[in-house]
């Protein structure tokens, strides 16, 4: 017995090894074996099939197949909604830069103009200068009724650039009113930039007041065209009025209408006042 266990104990513990190691490592002996005794032709008759261990395994790598797909689907998405993000920020800055660059083309074209702006000033000033120097070495006697001549702002602007002997010795030789006009003006503190302002906007005013005059004033072929049309009647007693007022303007009428319609409006002139008619008339033959 002592022998016999001296041999089985090793083969025992061996055993018992192997089970634990199996069980450890859940190694399918059973279907392992089954597997191995299908395998010989006359057991495989006698003995059952294995489990379908297998398919579950199968079943279970198709499961993890399928969620790495899903996975991975999932961050295809991801990715290219980042990259579609990136492409519309991308789009963003370069519209962004464009605006940029568009706003400092705007910058430059202000800078170029602000400069050229400076010089026009520069030019005007020397310009200035240039009648201050002219009109300081003139007589003040000569200086003075030019000066009145002129826009009051554009004579300030000018005694501004004059030195103070010569600006006092011109308004001393102008006539009180305008010296005054002027002297106030220049006791004013303003830069030089509001009185050219000031005599811009007086010569423009000037310029359209002598527009609007000559505009109101009709030419000879107006006056042809009016009292040609109107009954000779009726313009011989316009005439007869207007010659009790300025007997010049009458005249001019007679002059500018053709010679026809003259005869018909003289006649009928002549019918309600020969004395007032003769004196025009007569007027008329000498030009005066």
């Amino acid at each position: 017995m002592e022998r016999f266990m001296f041999f089985v104990t090793p083969i025992l513990f061996v055993i018992i090894l192997l089970g634990v190691l199996v069980t450890l490592f859940n190694y399918d002996l059973r279907n392992k074996a089954l597997e191995i005794g299908n395998d010989i032709p006359l057991l495989s008759r006698i003995l059952p099939d294995p489990d379908a261990a297998d398919g579950l395994a199968a079943d279970e790598e198709t499961l993890r197949s399928a969620n790495a797909s899903a996975k991975i689907a999932e961050l295809q998405s991801q990715l290219t909604a980042k990259e579609a993000e990136l492409g519309k920020t991308a789009a963003e800055n370069e519209k962004l830069n464009g605006s940029v660059k568009a706003l400092q083309q705007q910058v430059d074209q202000l800078k170029q103009a602000n400069a050229d702006k400076a010089l026009d000033d520069a030019a005007y000033q020397s310009k200035i200068g240039e009648l201050a120097s002219m009109f300081g070495t003139m007589t003040p006697s000569k200086a003075a009724p030019i000066m009145e001549s002129m826009e009051t702002a554009e004579a300030v602007l000018v005694l501004d650039a004059m030195r103070p002997e010569e600006r006092a010795n011109v308004l001393a030789k102008m006539t009180p009113a305008k010296a005054a006009d002027a002297a106030v003006m220049l006791k004013d503190a303003k830069t030089a930039k509001d009185r050219e302002i000031a005599a811009l906007q007086a010569r423009v005013k000037k310029q359209e007041a002598a527009s609007s005059q000559s505009e109101s004033v009709l030419n000879a072929a107006q006056l042809n065209a009016t009292f040609s049309a109107m009954a000779p009647k009726s313009a011989a007693d316009l005439l007869l009025k207007m010659a009790d007022v300025s007997p010049s303007k009458v005249l001019r009428i007679l002059n500018a209408v053709s010679d026809a319609s003259r005869s018909r409006i003289i006649a009928e002139m002549s019918a309600a006042n020969k004395a007032v008619t003769a004196q025009l008339v007569s007027k008329l033959m000498v030009g005066k």
